[in-house]
């Protein structure tokens, strides 16, 4: 599998990720644990969302510096911003799982910054190797695309019919496992993942936050990377669409968090994409969707999605209260 991006692009890639991450841990340290509120949180997502659109132009740029081809350059561009377009809304479905996490165990929302942070280094590293691997194994067996695609159809079928149900956490198989193999405290103990109560180390709740939140980081990977290869099968596009959609998780997790019952259709609307997608890596070798028209498919179901979300919002029951940051 070639690309046609230089070299020296992918050393500003991983740059610009490591320094993204550096410049997040160094905010997140002097803030301390406090509440995330909604201006922050906004202010948080158009910094990264405007870091994407740049880094796109970049590339745009780099693509026709380097080809003296527009139009291959503007291809890699809708290709880069369709591909971060489909693994951030996807990422949406992944946030309500975390919010649904920290209700369950009531995580304060002063401490839900650090386990998101942690959760988004797990996601960058094991979504590069995915990445890596699923690439390697579309170059060498075409067929592997078929299977891409008949999970991403199936998953999505499966999306709609659960879509709108509440998830059972207290039966999760995960959970039920780490309470057997470690004993854990009733309540938190800061920020820690371990506290000492009569003498013995034993587990926070924090631990048990942290696992369920890297375990649905797997789960979420194997749905959203093959949605990507879908679109391209350029390793660079593949991954950087991917990170960068990653890297405004956190924002985007506490600006979702207040609007979460605005949206309570979203999970229909993700689980036609998926259907979409994986329909059209069945039928890539037989019809050939463009880039653009990928796009417009994904942001119009998005976008029917939220308005009829927001135009057939639930009433809160008498004595209910919407959520807040701040």
């Amino acid at each position: 599998m070639s690309t046609i991006v230089p070299d020296w692009l992918w050393v500003v890639f991983v740059g610009i990720v490591v320094l993204a991450l550096i410049v997040d841990f160094v905010v997140l340290r002097k803030q301390g644990a406090h509440d995330v509120t909604v201006k922050e949180a906004v202010n948080w997502s158009i910094v990264w969302v405007a870091m994407s659109v740049a880094f796109m132009g970049l590339l745009w740029w780099a693509v026709r510096d380097g080809t003296g081809s527009t139009e291959v350059a503007n291809t890699k561009a809708l290709e880069f911003i369709t591909g971060y377009l489909i693994e951030k809304s996807l990422a949406v479905d992944n946030i309500f799982v975390f919010l649904m996490i920290f209700t369950y165990f009531a995580v304060p929302s002063a401490f839900q910054k650090r386990v998101l942070m942690i959760g988004i280094i797990g996601a960058i590293v094991l979504r590069t190797a995915m990445i890596l691997v699923g690439g390697w194994l579309i170059a060498q067996f075409h067929w592997v695309l078929y299977l891409f695609g008949a999970f991403l159809l199936i998953t999505g079928i499966k999306m709609w019919w659960a879509a709108g149900q509440e998830p059972d956490l207290e039966s999760n198989p995960a959970l039920k496992l780490l309470r057997r193999i470690m004993p854990v405290s009733k309540s938190f103990d800061g920020e820690k993942f371990f506290t000492v109560e009569n003498g013995k180390r034993i587990a926070t709740p924090m631990l048990l936050v942290i696992a369920l939140v890297g375990l649905t980081d797997v789960i979420f990977a194997v749905d959203s990377i093959p949605a990507i290869f879908a679109i391209t099968s350029d390793p660079f596009i593949v991954l950087s669409s991917n990170i960068f959609a990653i890297l405004g998780l956190r924002a985007m997790y506490f600006l979702l968090a207040a609007m979460a019952s605005k949206f309570h259709l979203l999970s229909y609307g993700l689980a036609v994409v998926l259907v979409f997608i994986g329909t059209k890596m069945l039928l890539i070798d037989l019809v050939k969707i463009p880039v653009l028209i990928s796009l417009g498919t994904v942001i119009g179901i998005l976008a029917v999605t939220m308005i009829m979300s927001v135009r057939t919002a639930p009433k809160l029951k008498s004595g209910e209260q919407s959520g807040s940051l701040s």
